[in-house]
């Protein structure tokens, strides 16, 4: 027999520390796997109500899962067959839109020169390169295929959940043995998590109406491919907004002139400061917690992670990050630390919690 020694708090901290970046690596190796898993659960999140609602009308359960993965399918095929098609549009009238690029690049180096800022030309051919545009573009087309098979596995994915979707909560409580508190925390995160992705829905899509109502206005080419991008960036905090507005800038300044670009920009500003800062909170209700730092440094790890997918779900993936931290007196300064204020979103767990205390009160 070895008598046990105890570790010291630093070397707790650094078994702890070790093990998480284990994880993190881990999680970042199977990013492959573990991002289309996660893509699909919060799809199946937000499939529940309609599957709920199905059901409570007395349509058979398979039959319900059937209409909503059609349902899905075809948004996705429709985003698909837009995208798709104006990639192929834009690749057609490249060589006019480069030359066009190049022009505007001069008259503005020659500009900057003009004002005392000397090299500007070599400067921004060096920055902006034509040839980007056409390797992006090439790039897109190219993993179209990859793109529609990860989606196929995510509807196969999502169609698994809905099917285990109503034996879970026992399962998850035979496992894991909650308490009735921890129970209805996790209820209520779902919930949660549900409202946030159903209202981000909602925004999502009156954003790139009113995105393609304005650039039909103008004029601008690809008005519906452009709004079915600020749909999908909508859904990325702080800089989906940057995302979506850069690419039509651009398109209005090489299809038109400055005055064009400059109305674009003006048309994406208010579009997302009225449906992000308006509808938006009215919709929410209240604030999930989360500080606008925790947000900004969820996407970068998130991304990091899990690409792509990692941006769109990093709010989502945070708050159960944060209800998980929270279940824990040793993680729960973590959890604290990550609000937007001295309760923020350690207390999150907490909140949900007197919700639904509240609510089976009344």
């Amino acid at each position: 027999m070895y008598p046990q020694v105890g570790l010291s708090p630093p070397a707790q901290a650094l078994i702890v520390t070790a093990a998480i970046c284990v994880v993190v690596l881990f999680a970042r190796s199977a990013a492959s796997i573990l991002a289309p898993a996660l893509l699909a659960f919060f799809i199946a999140v937000v499939a529940t109500t309609p599957l709920r609602w199905l059901r409570g009308k007395g349509m058979p359960k398979y039959l319900a899962i059937l209409l909503i993965l059609l349902a899905l399918m075809e948004v996705a095929s429709l985003v698909a067959l837009t995208t798709t098609t104006a990639l192929e549009a834009l690749r057609e009238g490249l060589p006019h839109y480069q030359e066009r690029l190049v022009l505007l690049t001069e008259e503005f180096g020659r500009w900057l020169e003009g004002v005392g800022i000397d090299k500007s030309r070599a400067a921004l051919h060096d920055l902006i390169s034509p040839a980007a545009a056409s390797q992006f573009l090439y790039a897109a087309l190219t993993n179209a295929g990859s793109t529609i098979t990860t989606g196929l596995l995510v509807l196969l994915i999502v169609a698994f959940m809905l099917v285990e979707a109503s034996s879970l909560p026992a399962k998850l409580q035979a496992a894991f043995l909650l308490t009735g508190a921890r129970e209805a925390q996790w209820r209520q995160f779902f919930d949660l998590v549900n409202r946030y992705m159903l209202i981000k829905c909602m925004t999502s899509l009156a954003t790139g109406i009113g995105i393609w109502i304005w650039l039909r206005i103008l004029g601008i080419e690809y008005a519906i491919a452009l709004a079915v991008a600020a749909f999908l960036f909508n859904f990325i905090p702080i800089i989906g907004n940057i995302f979506m507005t850069v690419p039509a800038v651009l398109i209005a300044l090489v299809q038109a002139n400055a005055s064009t670009a400059l109305l674009v920009t003006l048309g994406y500003v208010v579009v997302n400061a009225g449906v992000g800062n308006l509808v938006e909170p009215r919709l929410m209700g209240r604030q999930l917690g989360l500080s606008s730092v925790v947000v900004l440094l969820s996407l970068l790890f998130w991304g990091w992670i899990l690409g792509p997918i990692g941006l769109f779900l990093s709010v989502p993936l945070t708050i159960a990050l944060v209800v998980a931290l929270d279940g824990s007196p040793r993680t729960r300064p973590i959890a604290i630390m990550l609000g937007s204020g001295v309760a923020g979103a350690g207390a999150l767990a907490g909140k949900l919690l007197g919700e639904q205390t509240e609510r089976s009160s009344q």
